[in-house]
């Protein structure tokens, strides 16, 4: 127990504030990102503009500009990154999951998937994958399945719900509820059966990732918590580390924006509106 005499004036307050500016722990952002103790092998530090471990629980959210890679790793096997994207431009443009999941003809994420939004353009694209566990179905949890399955679910407590800790990081960019569309969550997979039911695949184990890039400048929110149909009756998640870094933007030339029709439109829509902008 710290000595309560350390802090009963202004003058002995601040000391003892000052005194706690090297303190780490094992979930914080890195500041500067090139200090990041975990980056990427392949990626130089001094590149990086985001690096962050994520609690068990706990959520994260940054602005990114176009050709940006995002990379999610999983390094206990149990980390569930509830993802939702946004132009942030321009963030009543949003992703969309049903169009995410259709216009490809993608029932599963993937390397070469790419996150679309309602208006027809790409806004991120899946570059690297060794996981392939996740899940563009369920969505994220919310208050009252968490409620229901763990007896709580206040954002402050030890089993946040999905929906209100993506809330929380909406606010600190001006948004509200209204604006979280369905998310996506990657490291924690689900299948989809026959009969329509689903059947939770869990996840690859442990030291996998997932690298995406920003097709638009982008807005990520990012819940780190269980999954909605993780059949483990304990609330159950893993520390989730985010790192991003500067990168070209993708071209109309690109073999991930010629592979199909359908991607290829995606990537020229969202080209034009980045070039019409002297993005």
């Amino acid at each position: 127990m710290r000595d309560l005499h350390q802090t009963d004036s202004v003058t002995a307050s601040r000391s003892d504030a000052r005194a706690q500016g090297g303190t780490t722990s094992d979930w914080m952002p890195y500041l500067p990102a090139s200090s990041s103790p975990f980056a990427p092998e392949d990626v130089d530090p001094a590149d990086l503009v985001w690096a962050e471990t994520v609690a068990p629980g706990g959520y994260t959210h940054k602005v990114l500009a176009r050709g940006s890679r995002l990379r999610f790793d999983d390094p206990t096997g149990d980390a569930c990154a509830n993802l939702l994207v946004f132009n942030a431009l321009e963030p009543w443009e949003r992703l969309n999951v049903a169009d995410t999941q259709k216009i490809p003809w993608q029932a599963y994420l993937g390397q070469g998937a790419p996150l679309l939004s309602g208006d027809g353009r790409a806004l991120a694209t899946v570059v690297e994958d060794t996981s392939g566990h996740h899940d563009a179905f369920c969505g994220t949890s919310t208050d009252a399945w968490n409620e229901r399955k763990y007896g709580g679910a206040a954002p402050e407590g030890p089993t946040p719900s999905g929906r209100s800790l993506l809330a929380k990081a909406a606010a600190k960019h001006g948004l509200s509820k209204r604006d979280l569309p369905p998310s996506i969550s990657f490291f924690q997979g689900v299948h989809v059966e026959a009969d329509g039911s689903l059947t939770p695949t869990g996840s690859a184990g442990p030291g996998h990732h997932v690298t995406l890039v920003a097709e638009l400048p982008l807005l990520v929110l990012v819940a780190n918590v269980a999954h909605p149909v993780d059949p483990r009756p304990e609330y159950t998640v893993g520390p989730l580390r985010v790192h991003a870094w500067r990168g070209t933007p993708t071209t109309h030339t690109d073999p991930r924006a010629t592979a199909t029709p359908e991607l290829y439109r995606a990537h020229l829509n969202s080209i034009d509106y980045a070039e019409a902008r002297g993005l």
